[in-house]
Formats: C-alpha cells, sequence, structure tokens
C-alpha cells in the first residue's frame, strides 16, 4: 500500500465589498490558487458564497439585485465569471472545494458548495447547507446585523453524502489491488470526503453521520461575524473585544472536537475582514488534526492561503480504537436524536400528577 499523504491548503478571502466586481473577486481566487500550485498543494477548500460578499445580511426589495449573488445552473464550472477558477485547476490536475449561492433551474436557492476534481475535469459531489442560521424576516432594530439566510436559501436536500477523490493520492493502491482485497480494511485507497458549509460545522450529527461512513477529511467553508447581538442573542452584556474572542473560540472548539471524535481530518476556510469597511467577519482558517490539534492557522484577515500535509494513516488510530463505532455505539440509546427536533424538558419534582 501506497502512503496515503496529502498536501492541502485552506484558501482565506478577505474582505469582499456589496459592490465588488465578481470577476475581481474569482481573480483573487485565482492568485491564492496559484500560489497553491507553487507550492505543489493538492487540493484546496475555498470559503462559503466565496464569489461575493455575504450577501444574505441585506434585505433585496429588487429580485434582480438579488439574483446577482447567484450562479445559475447545476453545473457553473461553465459560467463565465468564475470559469477561469475551474480552468486552472483542471489545467493543473488540483482538487478544489468552493462554496457560492445556487440559483436551480426551477427557481430554488441553496447555499451549496461542490468538489471539483482537476484530475477528472468535473464535479465529484455537492452539498447543500442543511443547518440554517438567522431568520427569514429582518431584525426590528434598524441597526441589526441580519441574517437572512432563512429567506434567500432552502434548507439543503442533499444530505451528508461522503464521496472519494479518485486521483487525489496518486498510486493509492499497489497494481493489481482490487476491491475485494480491501474489503475488511477502513480507509485504504481514494480518501474518504464530506464537506459542510458554516454553521452545519456547530451541530454534532452533522459530523456522526459523515463519520459513519467512514470520513477521512472534512472541509468546510464559513462567513462568521463576530459582532451580531441581534443574531446571537448575548444574554449577558459583552462587548465588541469579548464577542471577537468568543467568536474565535467557538469556531475553533467546533473543529477540533468533531474532528477528534470522529478521527478525521478538517479544513475550514473563512470569508474574512470587514465587508464594507463595517461588518467584520473571523478569519481563523485551519487545519486540524484527528486527535483534534490545530496543525497549521491563519494569521489575520486578509487573503491567506493556510497549507499542511496530512497523512491518512493518522486517522486509523481514533477509528479502530476509542471511536471504533461498530464495538462502542449503542444505536437503541439514541432515539431522540432523529425522532424530536425542539426540546421537550422533564417535568418539574412534585409535578408527577400534571
Amino acid at each position: 500500500m501506497a502512503p496515503r499523504t496529502l498536501l492541502v491548503a485552506a484558501a482565506q478571502v478577505g474582505a469582499v465589498n456589496r459592490d465588488a466586481d465578481k470577476e475581481d473577486t474569482v481573480q483573487r481566487m485565482v492568485n491564492l490558487l496559484d500560489n497553491a500550485i507553487s507550492q505543489k498543494v493538492q487540493l484546496v477548500v475555498f470559503p462559503e458564497t466565496t464569489f461575493t460578499t455575504f450577501f444574505p445580511r441585506f434585505l433585496f426589495e429588487d429580485a434582480s439585485e438579488l439574483e446577482k449573488y447567484f450562479e445559475q445552473g447545476d453545473d457553473i464550472t461553465g459560467n463565465e465569471d468564475v470559469k477561469p477558477l475551474f480552468d486552472l485547476a483542471r489545467s493543473n490536475s488540483v482538487d478544489i472545494c468552493v462554496g457560492y449561492g445556487e440559483r436551480t433551474e426551477d427557481g430554488r436557492g441553496f447555499n451549496t458548495c461542490i468538489y471539483y476534481s482537476g484530475h477528472a475535469g468535473k464535479i465529484l459531489s455537492k452539498y447543500r447547507k442543511v443547518h440554517l442560521p438567522g431568520t427569514s424576516e429582518p431584525f426590528p432594530n434598524p441597526n441589526a446585523v441580519n441574517q437572512l439566510e432563512k429567506r434567500y436559501f432552502k434548507p439543503g436536500d442533499l444530505g451528508f453524502q461522503a464521496f472519494r477523490a479518485p486521483g487525489l493520492i496518486p498510486d493509492t493502491l499497489k497494481k493489481g489491488t482490487t476491491p475485494a482485497d480491501i474489503k475488511e480494511t477502513l480507509g485504504k485507497g481514494d480518501p474518504i470526503l464530506g464537506m459542510m458549509i458554516c454553521n452545519d460545522r456547530r451541530w454534532p450529527e452533522a459530523w456522526r453521520v459523515y463519520g459513519l461512513q467512514g470520513v477521512e477529511l472534512i472541509m468546510v467553508g464559513y462567513n462568521t461575524p463576530w459582532w451580531a447581538p441581534d443574531l446571537f442573542g448575548f444574554r449577558k452584556p459583552m462587548s465588541k473585544d469579548e464577542a471577537e474572542k468568543e467568536a474565535y473560540y467557538h469556531h475553533k472548539l467546533v473543529m477540533e472536537a468533531n474532528s477528534y471524535m470522529n478521527a478525521c481530518y478538517s479544513i475550514s476556510a473563512a470569508r474574512a475582514g470587514f465587508d464594507d469597511g463595517k461588518y467584520g467577519l473571523i478569519g481563523g482558517s485551519a487545519i486540524v488534526s484527528p486527535n483534534g490539534y490545530t496543525i497549521a492557522q491563519a494569521k489575520g484577515i486578509d487573503d491567506e492561503l493556510v497549507v499542511a500535509e496530512i497523512d491518512f494513516e493518522d486517522c486509523r488510530q481514533g477509528k479502530e480504537k476509542t471511536f471504533d463505532f461498530d464495538r462502542h455505539r449503542r444505536t437503541e440509546a439514541y432515539g431522540l436524536i432523529t425522532s424530536q427536533t425542539g426540546v421537550v424538558e422533564p417535568k418539574l419534582l412534585g409535578d408527577e400528577a400534571a
């Protein structure tokens, strides 16, 4: 069996203003991908809704203006505005994961990301964000930072489907090896990958569904504000400095903890900086190991490439010992996870007759 190592990168993208030209934004992404290619990176992860500003913060009264922020159609790789990014990936046999607003042929909107194989020259997998945060209507506070994903997007309908990426690691199997030869050995062959978007990373159910498919690498793009009190609903007074510190802490917490609990690597890529000079988004783009350690992290909030080599052999310890799901999980005890959404509290003591 050949070594299963991979050089990967999170491509953090700094501020993108509401009136930014999409061609200019894509060129910044191309520059990051060029940088990755020069370092012989094999897989690059870009942020959520990378081609535009984070438009769900705005209320659009003009439908035609809103449509400028969506990519049309099932396969966007030939769309004129974004085609240069995919052409560069294909010509250099580099795989990329990239997020965008998707408008389907039947008019639905999704917060979407795709995995594009530069080796195969095609999309291998598509994911649509499941856990949409925020509201459908703007907050009553006229100064609020809104989060209108529920207005512009439908909840993702593709589930959490893990997939393999052929060609990503050359000569993964010895010549002549067949699927039957590796049937009893988890995680051999082409790496097992999964995708999430932003708020999904906070929900352990999403990680576990991927973990049950043997996932070895989760890719997450995000746009995370650090000051949005109407959205977060702070119960106690908090300064802007405290809020920023907490946002970074929670991002790192969920990436490290869930990577550890599912014995997989993760790559998180931020749209960061101050959009329009006032809407602050955290950086923190990072690569995390299966033992929950951050092994590479962005230094600032501008365009930045975060690079690390990962070894999928490091996933084996957790998957075969502490988190050997086949031996240790007890599904008979987990019924509430799929039978209930909201909280149902136990009765108060002394209220048994109620």
